[in-house]
């Protein structure tokens, strides 16, 4: 029960400071349940965000105040939810839940083989010369086995029917319950009192296809779970953190804080972001940014939680512990993906929760009418058996959501983290893509090129001050830096850093920002960054790397008709030569913030849907200005968040993929939804004139849901991506 539960032991902080607990909802078996669920929850006092991922059935609560996860519980219970903390075990549930499905299944399919061939004896003898008691027998011993199988296979839609008719609601469960049900009772009934006809075999193939379709969706919304699912997992769960006397202590990686510092061993995987301080290694990603080859890292490298050590030991300061990570990011990325909803999952929600409802009145509707007709109570019945079942919105309420979580999984395993759930229908449209240079067509790794006249004092100073920026040229600084950041660090968006020393305030940045002018010996297609102590200025010249897949992406992106630009904050004479390396026609450089801004919207209002790329602290304006936008892990934070998605690794190829996979998931989407309304079209009016039995209503059903799962399911298959990358080239951007 919840009261024996103290579930405040289970809050945390979300990124606003507001409480957030996190629970694991059982009986969770239709998408018309998230809107009863979500709310129920916001109706609580002090709730602010409730959002339930109908992937990983997790739902988060949120409160303005202080949480009081105990009521969500008992919100919950009152509309016929269990709800437990989430935790790793929800896996082995869901997994539970899948064989309980399949022995189900299993025992409908036994009984209706069996049952099938006692009616096919019927319905042969009813033209021939069976006679009536044998006609009885076989009716009886059909009963003996379609009863207690129904009971057990039937349990996944009658629990959930019988907790909507409790809280007072309709789900899409309650008509299949009353078809089965009706059906059955009036099989025993024709039984009893001799009849030709009963329908045990249609109750039994009915349940049976049903669960057929509920598994398939089960199983694929468990593609992208077992994709993602384990994620925290890969950082391990204990970490040797070195105490003052410097002796190795182990403790669970939670608790991790910025400035610990760990030792890593070979072959154990990191337990936290964190700093190379001393030794050398070589570090595989593969399952954090999606690089194959080993990745050799020394003091001054950046390593991520979940990494796996090579041969060697490192020494590590923490940057980000306890659940701040990447891999905490990748996590919450990919759940706010699956728990957000755009507009077509939105339409179908509505239209499946209103459909139950519509689906009693019309098989009320259609009894009446054939009694005012003249029909018999026995036809009667037997017709609103056939529209409950004929009707159900199943097709419906799976045509959308199942798409979304099979692309989803798709883009994800393609090394790109969804954090928008109608990202996919705002992508799809696109016919525009607008990349930043510097971090996003560039790498962050670069090369320093100095004045001849560069004061190394300055440099080391500047090398300093630039650990505490995230822009990718500070980055490239800061990998030479001999000493700990300043404190008190102000950072200025699209300008640079500025911190007070001794000898007087010191700035990073523009060389507008710092007041500092071009010198004559610097190549003048460098990107430049200045630095500025008091009088003194040093100006340093960054020579940048093209992304490995660069070339192969935007040529592609042009084979599928997207126009692509470069719209960046360097200066013209350092976007040319990456343009032209990249084949860009169109580019413009020396953009401000507002200058980007500015650009994207004369492409909007010229009737272009245009996608944005960028990674700085000054692209974050423009992301959020764009129809939709992306941006590299390696991103500054701000820009990650105003990001529709964020890709990892090197290569640009996950652009593309998304782009793909956006445009097959709305192609997917609109069938879908084309086939769940064209076969109720189609299938209601043969019901209500009695054209169709309750078989016949079961199979047609059942076909539909399976007929848009399989249609979905055709999202996870990706395109041919770009054309194999070329080694890195160096090139002065």
């Amino acid at each position: 029960m919840a009261e024996a539960v103290d579930y405040s032991i289970f809050l945390a902080r979300d990124a606003e400071g507001r409480a957030e607990v996190s629970l694991a909802v059982d009986g969770v078996d239709c998408a018309a349940c998230i809107s009863d669920i979500e709310n129920g929850v916001k109706s609580l006092p002090g709730v602010v965000h409730a959002r339930l991922n109908y992937s990983t059935h997790r739902l988060t609560v949120a409160w303005s105040g202080e949480g009081a996860p105990g009521e969500v519980v008992q919100r919950l219970e009152s509309l016929g939810y269990r709800a437990h903390p989430f935790s790793g075990r929800v896996e082995e549930e869901e997994a539970r839940r899948a064989r309980w499905l399949l022995r189900c299944m299993g025992v409908a399919g036994f009984a209706a083989m069996n049952v099938m061939l006692l009616s096919v004896s019927v319905w042969s003898g009813n033209v021939t010369d069976i006679t009536p008691e044998t006609r009885d027998f076989f009716h009886w011993l059909s009963a003996l086995i379609a009863l207690p199988a129904a009971a057990y296979a039937g349990q996944p839609f009658f629990q959930s029917a019988l907790r909507a008719v409790r809280t007072r609601n309709l789900n899409m469960d309650v008509p299949i319950s009353l078809g089965v049900i009706l059906a059955l009772g009036m099989s025993v009934v024709e039984t009893a009192l001799h009849k030709e006809h009963a329908y045990f075999d249609s109750a039994v193939m009915l349940l049976f296809f049903l669960l057929a379709g509920r598994y398939l969706d089960h199983e694929a919304r468990r593609r992208t779970r077992a994709v993602a699912g384990n994620i925290a997992a890969l950082r391990g769960e204990m970490a040797h953190r070195l105490g003052p006397d410097g002796v190795p202590v182990l403790v669970p990686v939670q608790a991790l804080a910025p400035g610990d510092m760990i030792l890593v061993a070979a072959g154990e995987r990191v337990g936290a972001d964190g700093e190379v301080v001393s030794g050398a290694s070589a570090v595989d990603e593969a399952l954090i940014t999606g690089e194959t080859l080993p990745r050799l890292v020394g003091p001054g490298a950046r390593v991520y939680a979940g990494s796996l050590n090579g041969s060697g030991v490192l020494t590590l300061r923490v940057t980000a512990g306890g659940e701040g990570t990447l891999i905490d990011d990748v996590q919450r990325l990919l759940d706010g993906a699956l728990s957000a909803r755009g507009a077509y999952v939105r339409l179908a929600d509505r239209v499946a929760r209103l459909y139950a409802p519509v689906v009693h009145l019309t098989a009320l509707a259609a009894a009446i009418f054939w009694l005012v007709l003249g029909a018999s109570v026995h036809d009667a019945v037997m017709i609103a058996v056939a529209v409950l079942i004929i009707t159900c919105p199943c097709a419906l309420a799976l045509a959308v959501p199942v798409v979304q979580v099979v692309a989803t999984g798709r883009l994800f395993r393609a090394g790109l983290l969804v954090n928008a759930g109608d990202m996919l229908e705002r992508l799809a449209p696109v016919d525009t893509v607008v990349f930043d240079k510097t971090g996003t067509l560039t790498l962050p790794d670069a090369v320093l090129r100095l004045p001849q006249d560069g004061d190394p004092r300055l440099l080391a100073l500047a090398a300093r001050l630039a650990l505490s920026s995230r822009h990718p040229l500070a980055a490239a600084l800061a990998r030479s830096a001999q000493g700990a950041a300043f404190a008190e660090v102000e950072e200025m968006a699209g300008a640079g850093v500025r911190t007070l020393l001794p000898e007087g305030e010191a700035r990073l940045g523009s060389l507008d920002f710092c007041d500092a002018r071009l010198p004559h010996d610097l190549p003048p297609d460098c990107s430049l960054i200045a630095f500025r102590l008091a009088d003194a200025r040093l100006v340093i010249g960054i020579a940048q790397q093209v992304r490995p897949d660069a070339r192969a992406v935007v040529d592609a992106l042009k084979a599928r008709g997207i126009a692509v630009r470069i719209l960046s904050g360097d200066r013209p004479e350092a976007v040319a030569p990456v343009a032209a390396r990249l084949g860009i026609a169109d580019y413009e450089g020396g953009l401000r913030p507002a200058d980007k801004i500015a650009a994207l919207e004369k492409l909007k209002a010229a009737g272009h849907r245009v996608c944005m790329v960028g990674d700085g602290l000054n692209d974050a304006p423009a992301l959020a200005a764009a129809d939709v936008s992306l941006s590299p892990a390696s991103g500054a934070a701000v820009t990650q968040a105003q990001a529709d998605a964020v890709f990892i690794g090197q290569r640009l190829a996950p652009v593309l993929a998304a782009l793909d996979g956006a445009r097959t998931a709305g192609r997917l989407m609109r069938q879908n939804l084309a086939l769940a309304i064209c076969y109720n079209f189609i299938a209601v009016p043969l019901a209500v004139a009695g054209y169709v039995t309750p078989l016949v209503a079961a199979l047609a059903m059942s076909g539909s849901s399976i007929l848009v799962t399989l249609n979905a399911l055709r999202a996870g298959t990706p395109a041919a991506g770009p054309a194999p990358a070329t080694p890195v080239e160096e090139v002065h951007a």
